[in-house]
């Protein structure tokens, strides 16, 4: 059966997803009224799909999005370059007004008959600020992406403020 989609057998990644990073904070199975100390994960609907497809099936795949110039900015880059993923970086400046950040996610874990908790910070979100010519998409598609996902359709970016 025909789908009608022409996906190249080749390309320089298997996969290509657009969407934000964030950085997830997890006090494991202890509430967060309670914790003490959190682990930091690497994590966003865009990236984890790539990260998956990347791990479970060795397929080549990558990110396209922004990260901020401050620590939390570069410990996520870190933890995309080491898991092997090919990323397209738009670095932003972390300035004193308006500054773009790096979003974060709170869930702890749950436990029995308490449900786990979940809540976001995407205040100034650095992807929300990503514009028309951050990327240069003829090469990154000229070198052959098989398939591209974005899930932030529905959400409104606004471009960021000129230096």
């Amino acid at each position: 059966m025909s789908n009608g989609l022409k996906i190249p057998a080749q390309g320089a990644l298997d996969f290509l997803s657009l969407g934000a990073l964030v950085h997830r904070l997890d006090p494991g199975l202890v509430p967060f009224r309670k914790a003490a100390r959190c682990e930091i994960h690497v994590s966003g609907g865009e990236f984890n799909c790539a990260a998956n497809l990347a791990d479970c099936f060795r397929m080549k795949a990558g990110i396209a999005t922004a990260l901020v110039d401050y620590p939390i900015g570069e410990l996520i880059a870190e933890r995309v370059a080491c898991d092997g993923r090919h990323a397209f970086l738009q670095a932003l400046r972390a300035r004193r007004r308006h500054r773009p950040n790096m979003a974060a996610v709170y869930s702890d874990r749950g436990q029995g008959v308490r449900p786990p908790v979940v809540f976001y910070n995407r205040s100034n979100e650095a992807a929300a600020r990503l514009a028309p010519g951050d990327f240069d998409w003829p090469a990154i598609f000229g070198a052959g992406v098989r398939w591209f996902h974005s899930g932030a359709s529905s959400r409104r970016f606004r471009p960021r403020p000129r230096s």
